[in-house]
């Protein structure tokens, strides 16, 4: 229940759950000029400057109302089931607003008391009374407006499901092209639907379980592309029909999944919350016995010491796996060995505290509290620090790739007794995964990044065993083109969950070392009689579904440079510098741009994502100019290399504005513009985050040797960051993963058919 439309007063209760933040932000408004409205002093000096403050307020509130309340009705007119209750929601909100203005018309304050008329100044309580139906009345008609969006998903997720069904019984190629086809379009559409949800959603698990179901349809639509086209290719293969049959359930669970969200329902199954990871157990315990500080009987000896062998139950996670080393796990039984005797030596000074009847903690006690909490920090910090450096072993043993290119390998050789023995390698691997993406659940940090961590588990669980039978398939029909091009979309679905997995990893560190884990949205988007040029010379379209997979690889790599940008910017001593400032912002729009590539965040349209290429090449070439400033300050062969660069940097961001301004026509001309600015942007970030390290340096090296550089701020000393490596400029670094196009797919449709 929603106390306050926005959490600032208690005073008036709609009754009514907000759930999305598009609703809280419209009640914004209305609940400040309310409160200065009902705020006002009991004894107001009644000047003229106050009367027509109040009155301005209150007919500004009643023409707000007005429109509102009309834009409500016309929604009821076209929903059916609504119309009465939203007809009556309006009613009430009409009536409310013309109360208020009326009791804001205050233009002759005496004259109307003397009339015996209400006023704002003579009727406080009816003035409240009026507010809170307003309140009342207007959030109603919003939550019934959102309920309207809900049905829109639902509907469009009851579209999907009957076209999926279809596609399951086809039994040619003919019918299964006509059908995917339309199947696509509805995926499209389900996606924006989805897309603009998960955006809008207020709660943060909510938002991050549906980013994970978003996640699964993105893949599995490929995946189900491929298996149906190989079902269909060889109908009486097993393997086959397993690989497919896979498939299309988790794309069912997966829709279920979404219509939970949105619906805010969970099946009698699905009651559990999620599992209390050690990290949420830690900072409890913490809690718990910091608190005791304030009151020693706020809680139970007993309970503490529960809770701290619930704790070490959930320890034998690492303790018992099979891949922690000895060291490890030596380590981690002698700090709880550590953690239980202090535990106990703080429970013996407690009961003596109470004992004595103390009205707080002893001293004895203080110090016992200090050496519990400290040892649990240190605790949680082992434990970090075995499941990301598992997690960096995981990712490293497996950016080759070799199990994946011996399965294909073995496959294409017709090889059933290879792929049974490299299968069993890859089924290894996949444990290994899962195990460790149960303890980076425990030390993850927030339910958001444990929500992903379970998605992560769940997507290496179910991908191994479709790419071991779609592998089988094509160890049974070799010469298959299908059947290896089915394979290599399980592969490389495998491929862009440890390309995840990486990124994941990252913000769990955000986390534990004090970071924001969520990365700002630069948005600029274009205003009416602003870029009009732009605006007429190209159409606004979105991505549609094989747009996004074509383009996911080029996202993903562009989102993980972004992150390269802000790992060195994080290491500049003067957080507040100019060349900081400028990094920051042109790191945000990228990553709105990577956002754009997934059908997410605040750029909606292309015309958006052209708008703020332009914007962010206008930042890239103010970063230039700040840069040769910076190489008349340096010596000669440093200055050579930050002209070098600087250069580099003026020509992408050229490129870019060029790109971004050029007018063009067509899908395919529209498609390739996004790419373009994509890959320019791409250039951009790579020349940045070369540069960073090194201007941190010399601007270090300058103020210590000679105190000459002209910067706003004074400069302060740290030690230099080792420079990005020449891989990682190069993208090669990068766990970067690509799907093939649907389009190019569907072009092989009519040369199966034929066969």
């Amino acid at each position: 229940m929603a106390s306050s439309p926005c959490g600032g007063g208690g005073n008036f209760d709609c009754g009514l759950e907000i759930q999305t933040r598009s609703v809280e932000q419209t009640l914004i408004p209305l609940v400040s000029q309310i409160t200065t409205l009902i705020n006002h002093k009991d004894k107001l000096k009644k000047t003229e400057k106050t009367l027509r403050a109040i009155q301005r307020v209150g007919q500004a509130v009643s023409v707000a109302v007005g429109r509102f309340v009309a834009v409500g009705e016309a929604i009821a007119a076209e929903n059916e089931d609504l119309k009465d209750e939203m007809g009556l929601a309006c009613f009430e909100a009409r009536r409310a607003g013309t109360a208020i203005a009326q009791l804001t018309d205050v233009s002759g304050v005496e004259q109307c008391e003397g009339d015996g008329r209400s006023t704002v100044f003579s009727d406080r309580t009816g003035m409240v009374k009026a507010a809170r139906m307003l309140l009342s009345s207007v959030t109603k008609v919003l939550v019934l407006a959102d309920c309207i969006v809900i049905k829109q998903i639902i509907s469009s997720r009851n579209k999907v499901m009957v076209t999926l069904e279809q596609l399951e019984r086809v039994s040619t190629f003919q019918e299964f092209v006509q059908i995917f086809s339309h199947f696509g379009n509805e995926m499209v559409d389900f996606a924006h639907l989805t897309g603009d949800r998960q955006n809008d959603l207020k709660d943060e698990k909510k938002r991050a379980r549906m980013a994970a179901a978003r996640a699964v349809l993105e893949k599995c639509t490929m995946m189900l592309l491929t298996a149906s086209k190989t079902c269909l290719r060889h109908p009486d293969c097993e393997s086959a029909r397993i690989n497919k049959e896979a498939v299309f359930q988790r794309m069912r669970l997966a829709l279920e999944q979404v219509i939970k969200i949105v619906t805010d329902t969970r099946s009698s199954g699905e009651t559990k919350a999620l599992p209390v990871s050690i990290y949420a157990g830690i900072k409890d315990f913490k809690v718990k016995v910091e608190a005791l500080r304030d009151s020693l009987y706020c809680v139970s000896c007993e309970a503490v010491a529960a809770q701290l062998e619930s704790l070490m139950e959930k320890t034998e996670d690492f303790t018992d796996s099979a891949y922690t080393s000895h060291e490890q796990r030596e380590t981690i039984i002698q700090l709880f060995q550590i953690i239980r005797h202090e535990t106990q030596q703080l429970i013996n000074t407690w009961r003596q505290a109470q004992t004595l009847k103390a009205k707080g903690a002893t001293e004895a006690m203080e110090l016992s509290i200090l050496k519990t909490s400290q040892i649990v920090s240190d605790l949680r910090r082992e434990l970090h620090k075995v499941a990301v450096g598992r997690a960096t072993e995981l990712l490293k043993l497996h950016s080759d790739h070799l199990v994946l290119q011996a399965l294909k390998a073995s496959g294409g050789d017709g090889n059933l007794e290879a792929v049974a023995d490299y299968a069993g390698t890859l089924t290894e691997h996949k444990e290994q995964l899962l195990e460790n993406c149960r303890l980076l659940c425990h030390i993850s940090g927030t339910e958001p990044l444990e929500i992903t961590c379970i998605h992560a588990e769940e997507t290496f669980r179910v991908i191994g065993p479709q790419i071991i039978s779609a592998a089988q398939t094509l160890a049974l029909h070799p010469t298959s083109k299908i059947a290896k091009e089915n394979l290599d979309v399980f592969c490389e679905a495998w491929e862009s969950q440890l390309c995840d997995m990486a990124i994941l990893l990252k913000e769990i560190n955000d986390v534990f070392e004090g970071r924001r884990s969520d990365k700002k949205t630069y948005l600029s988007l274009p205003r009416p009689g602003k870029h009009s040029v732009n605006l007429k010379a190209v159409k606004a379209t979105k991505l549609d579904a094989e747009e996004q997979t074509t383009i996911a690889k080029l996202g993903l790599e562009l989102c993980l440079l972004t992150s390269d940008v802000d790992s060195e910017v994080e290491r500049w001593d003067e957080q507040d510098h100019e060349m900081v400032r400028l990094c920051q912002i042109m790191s945000s729009m990228a990553y709105s741009m990577y956002l754009f590539t997934r059908g997410e965040g605040l750029l909606k349209t292309t015309l958006d994502l052209f708008h703020q290429a332009e914007v962010l090449s206008d930042q890239g070439l103010h970063l230039c100019s700040i840069l040769h400033t910076l190489s008349t300050q340096v010596l000669d062969e440093d200055r050579m290399l930050i002209i070098s660069e600087t250069e580099k940097l003026a020509a992408s961001c050229q490129q870019l504005q060029v790109c971004a301004k050029s007018p063009v026509q067509g899908k395919s001309a529209i498609f390739q513009k996004v790419d373009s600015s994509i890959q320019n942007t791409k250039g951009i970030l790579t020349v940045v985050v070369y540069l960073l390290p090194i201007c941190n340096k010399l601007i270090r090296k300058c103020k210590s040797e000679r105190s000459c550089l002209s910067s706003p701020q004074h400069w302060r000393e740290k030690q230099l960051s080792t420079p990005v490596s020449k891989e990682t400029l190069n993208g090669k670094g990068s766990n970067g993963f690509g799907v093939k196009s649907l389009e190019q797919h569907m072009a092989n449709l009519t040369f199966l058919e034929s066969k």
